[in-house]
């Protein structure tokens, strides 16, 4: 019996009644209860020793037993399966993935149908090789789409040769015009059909963070990145915008009022565009607010302007008189963010199940979810260019000089006076708000600033520091209103310098450390930010640290700097 005694996994001698005659190390380490055990009934109650196989649950685990008729008794091998779950189903071993051509309407618009076959008859092609290579089934179900299955064991394979089905479409030569595909990958679920949920929240993510990526989701709450690092794939279809303006159209004409907010420390173009908002709701009659917290410096100038409007009499309220007056049939529109925690009153989103959502940041992991209708574009330039594409597809909407001025300001100050992600559609909706009497030298009044926060701005430029040649790093030592503002306006102005392709501007207020990054798209900050709890898009990011102090906080961002260069040398 000593040979058996050695033997890796649990092991037991019974008599015919299930008397244990003999057991081995292994089975006398499962418990306390397993190594003073006399009868195998007390570890299976529900065992059928005649039986060749069964599968039982001991100390929260699943085994799966042998039972082997023997000298008048039976021996009986335990082997563990790490691959049932907790309610005794077997977990698949498989991964879903859904892959999408992200421009396909784009590529399809400008080339000639012969040529169009012939080039998305290679795409399929690569996609089929790539994956069938690995073991793996693909099967297309629409004409953009891809499903595609595969042992979860080769993810580490996938993950070791980056993906490189991305890279081989991108490739392709089409011109002027790039190929990109986004994959959404589902694994560890409880069920297959799980996988296939978390296989359609991750291709979500990734197309909401810009496409032209791939997203890995094992659960409710971990999610992967890969890629991501190029240009969001700008879509200039109109088709999804006026669908998106059909369908706010209908949640406006079925509530009975409607909230407007949206985030904390607002700028010009969440005031802008919640401003756009409001006239598109107000044209349709119904009663509506604007939540705003805090009316700081950067938005000061277009608040003035729009009170002295008789619409805007009692429209502007505080979080808490929102609370107070919130029903279940309130629509709640948030602009300028998609994260519940940044809106200026997140306890509105749980009082309602009716919420339109307008953003242009790239997704994060911890995005609103209960929503009516999403119009999220990390292509889109800023939230006030989708404002204003609802503007344009709302027949008879006149809105006030104002007003189009308050939305052309939050396109020009997200788009650094059209310097950054500026695409045709965000020209167009420029074109059109001068059409409805925006004035530029008007606008550019709503950007003065104080003298002594032009002060604190360049007191930052002048004490940066350059590091890892190109990086600019700066503090914010002078108490003003809304620092997190002035931090990310040193930040931009930091990019202005010579040689300085990232910028980063650091400021405490109490006991939250505020940090703003800028890049000219050499490094994606986003992905910085989001390791430090933040996020917002490739060439423009923020995060807030708790409870550290700012020399801590820059150790840690240098820390991350370090592994992104690293990773990226590979």
């Amino acid at each position: 019996m000593s040979d058996n005694y050695n033997i890796p996994f649990p092991y037991v001698k019974t008599d015919n009644d299930g008397k244990i005659i003999y057991k081995n190390n292994a089975f006398e380490k499962l418990s306390e209860e397993a190594a003073s055990c006399t009868d195998f009934y007390a570890v299976a109650p529900d065992f059928d020793i005649t039986k060749y196989f069964q599968r039982i649950k001991y100390s929260d685990k699943y085994y799966d037993l042998y039972s082997i008729p023997c000298n008048d008794g039976f021996c009986i091998t335990m082997a563990f399966n790490d691959n049932i779950n907790q309610s005794g189903m077997i977990k698949s071993n498989v991964m879903v993935g859904l892959l999408v051509v992200d421009n396909y309407t784009e590529v399809e618009e400008g080339m000639e149908e012969a040529r169009l076959s012939h080039i998305f008859a290679i795409i399929e092609r690569k996609i089929n090789d790539y994956f069938n290579n690995l073991g793996g089934i693909v099967r297309k179900f629409e004409k953009d789409r891809f499903l595609i299955v595969l042992n979860r064991e080769q993810l580490a394979h996938l993950k070791e040769d980056k993906f490189s089905i991305v890279d081989q479409i991108e490739k392709i030569d089409l011109g002027n015009i790039p190929v990109t595909v986004s994959l959404g990958i589902g694994h560890k679920g409880v069920t297959l059909n799980e996988d296939m949920e978390f296989a359609r929240g991750a291709l979500d993510l990734a197309l909401g963070r810009g496409g032209n990526q791939i997203v890995i989701k094992e659960s409710d709450e971990k999610y992967e990145y890969i890629g991501g690092d190029g240009n969001e794939v700008i879509k200039n279809s109109r088709v999804k915008a006026r669908v998106k303006a059909y369908g706010f159209k209908e949640l406006i004409l079925s509530a009975k009022d409607v909230m407007i907010m949206g985030h904390k420390n607002p700028d010009l173009d969440s005031l802008g565009s919640a401003a756009g908002a409001f006239s598109v709701v107000n044209f349709y009659g119904k009663k509506c607010h604007i939540v705003l917290n805090n009316v700081t410096n950067a938005v000061k100038p277009l608040y003035e302007r729009l009170i002295r409007d008789k619409r805007y009499d009692g429209v502007f309220i505080n979080g808490e008189q929102a609370v107070e007056n919130i029903r279940r049939t309130t629509l709640v529109v948030v602009v300028d963010t998609h994260r519940t925690m940044l809106t200026e009153c997140p306890e509105l989103l749980e009082k309602t199940k009716r919420i339109v959502v307008f953003d242009h940041h790239r997704k994060c992991a911890d995005a609103i979810e209960n929503y009516s209708l999403t119009y999220h574009e990390a292509y889109a330039s800023s939230a006030a260019e989708m404002i204003t594409e609802m503007i344009m597809y709302t027949k008879g909407l006149k809105i006030s000089k104002d007003e189009a001025e308050g939305l052309l300001a939050g396109i020009t100050v997200d788009t650094k006076n059209f310097a950054f992600k500026t695409g045709i559609k965000t020209f167009e909706a420029a074109a059109y708000l001068k059409r409805l009497g925006a004035d530029s030298v008007s606008v550019r009044r709503l950007f003065k600033n104080s003298f002594d926060e032009y002060l604190a701005r360049t007191e930052i430029v002048r004490t940066a520091e350059i590091i890892h040649d190109n990086m600019a790093i700066s503090y914010l030592q002078k108490d003003v209103e809304n620092p997190s503002v002035m931090i990310a306006m040193a930040a931009d102005e930091l990019l202005s310098i010579k040689g300085v392709e990232v910028s980063f501007v650091l400021c405490k207020v109490d006991d939250i450390v505020y940090i703003s990054s800028r890049s000219l798209g050499n490094m994606n900050v986003q992905k910085l930010m989001e390791k430090m709890g933040g996020g917002g898009h490739q060439l423009g990011a923020a995060a807030q640290l708790k409870n550290m102090s700012l020399e801590s906080a820059r150790a840690l961002l240098e820390k991350y700097i370090e592994e992104y260069i690293e990773e990226n040398k590979k």
